[in-house]
């Protein structure tokens, strides 16, 4: 291990190599000492020495705008026998500062293809490793490139690298989904968001106001010390800590170009938005603008919570009936916020009241909104979403009907459903699959019978509970008149 001065000399050699090189304007003499003095602290496994002499060849390229040169000798260096970890890692973070200073988009792709070729398999430079592969990814998708990209960012898996912070790896997995929704690779795009629990957002985000609080009340308590006070509680930390500069934990510090834990938490929804509208789930897209509604950004923001709410209202609506939907649905009638779209209040309210809704009249009620709606009723799945939603008014007028009548006369039902009795017959029929309405059609008869049949089972359970009741009542009726006979006094004798 050199020491301070021979680390010194070291510099100043350096610095007279580069200026020699400069005023030559040839680097090649120069280079070619820098190697021989490289060679000989790795194999003296100088970690001082060969990181400040590897990045002096580096630099010493760069200052001649030697790409091709920096490119090779990165790639030589990091595979040299013996070669230190402290020496790759010190290349590694000096040509990620040259890559916004090359000259061309070709030779900054190469530099990063090179740089992550370098970081391969090197835990010690995993943190370098993942922004090399964004910055790559986001290249290639500029240029068109979405299937490179995408193939790019799924060779790293972030959530194996410890010096990254949460924060980090929340927002390079969100960029994995989003280039599998932009190449229309669904699955595996189903596949990566999973690795996302969405409750970590709030986690970090309730820890970063904690951590904020905690910082503010250590500023103002420093600034009432005296300098005797700061400097007894430095001596103390580094007495406690045994002087380690990082001794409050490994992790390399956010970087700076990644948003806000608030604007991944309404990323997060809006692309798995978009991977349920593929698929047209709506009780999951419901739900995913249901928590874009709890967003910081949006909350308070009436210009977009409106919107958003709005989305909500339709979707519930347009979902299959089941105890989540019914959940969601009269969860939405009573948020405050609905007063202020008093259009979709009726709507829902619509749909909880157990009234016949004339598919018809809602139509033309609400046509104006339908057509406002363009994310939800417009493009080429427009059409259909509006048939989900026709169909959904059908199936709660069926499940109004089914809860008020035992039995009805198919022209009846197909009068109430304004359908013909082929479409009726059609509908009740997917209800009776969908195990949302339980009804059997004597077509012969022309009659819809909605009473649901009885199991073996549950006529013995209900008989059974019968007879328990029955004996209940004896034993009470029989303790009541042992009671009034012993309070009278009254013998009680059975007839001869």
């Amino acid at each position: 291990m050199s020491t301070a001065s021979e680390v010194d000399a070291l510099e100043r050699e350096l610095a007279g190599l580069a200026l020699d090189a400069k005023k030559n304007g040839d680097p090649s003499a120069a280079l070619e000492r820098m190697l021989a003095l490289e060679k000989t602290h790795r194999l003296a496994a100088d970690a001082v020495a060969v990181p400040r002499l590897c990045v002096a060849i580096l630099d010493l390229l760069r200052a001649h705008d030697d790409w091709d040169g920096v490119r090779e000798h990165v790639a030589a260096l990091a595979k040299r026998r013996a070669q230190l970890k402290q020496a790759i890692a010190a290349m590694v973070r000096r040509c990620m500062a040259f890559v916004d200073e090359a000259p061309d988009a070709t030779q900054r792709r190469k530099l990063i293809e090179t740089l992550c070729d370098a970081t391969n398999g090197k835990i010690f430079v995993e943190v370098e490793k993942s922004r090399l592969t964004r910055k790559l990814a986001a290249m290639h998708e500029e240029e068109g490139r979405i299937e490179e990209a995408c193939a790019v960012m799924q060779e790293v898996a972030i959530e194996t690298y410890g010096a990254l912070t949460r924060h980090e790896k929340l927002f390079f997995i969100e960029e994995q989904v989003r280039l599998c929704l932009a190449k229309k690779d669904y699955l595996r795009a189903l596949i990566l968001s999973r690795k996302i629990n969405p409750k970590t957002f709030d986690e970090l985000i309730e820890k970063g106001k904690k951590e904020a609080e905690k910082e503010a009340v250590k500023a103002k308590n420093e600034s009432e010390r005296s300098e005797a006070e700061k400097e007894a509680l430095r001596k103390e930390k580094l007495k406690k800590e045994g002087q380690v500069e990082h001794a409050e934990g490994y992790f390399e510090p956010t970087d700076e170009g990644i948003p806000s834990l608030e604007a991944l938490k309404l990323r997060y929804y809006e692309l798995m938005v978009e991977y349920y509208s593929h698929s047209d789930q709506y009780l999951e897209i419901c739900r995913c603008y249901q928590n874009i509604l709890e967003c910081a950004e949006v909350k308070d923001d009436a210009e977009r919570w409106a919107p958003t709410l709005k989305k909500v209202v339709w979707l519930v609506c347009m979902s299959k009936h089941e105890p989540m939907q019914q959940s969601i649905l009269h969860g939405v009638k009573g948020n405050l916020k609905l007063s202020d779209l008093p259009a979709h209040q009726a709507l829902v309210k619509q749909f909880c009241t157990k009234e016949i809704i004339h598919w018809t009249t809602l139509q033309e009620r609400y046509a104006q909104e339908i057509s406002d709606e363009t994310e939800l009723f417009g493009g080429d799945k427009g059409t259909k979403r509006v048939e989900d939603l026709k169909l959904r008014v059908i199936e709660h007028n069926m499940l109004v009907i089914a809860a008020y009548y035992s039995r009805m006369s198919l022209s009846r039902l197909s009068e109430l459903l304004c359908l013909s009795p082929e479409e009726t017959e059609k509908h009740l029929s997917s209800c009776v699959v969908d195990k949302s309405v339980a009804a059997k059609i004597d077509r012969p008869a022309g009659l819809v019978d909605f009473t649901v049949s009885k199991s073996s089972h549950w006529l013995l359970n209900k008989w059974a509970s019968n007879v328990d009741s029955l004996l209940s009542c004896l034993d009470k009726a029989s303790h009541l008149i042992a009671k009034e006979s012993q309070t009278h006094k009254v013998a009680l004798t059975s007839a001869d």
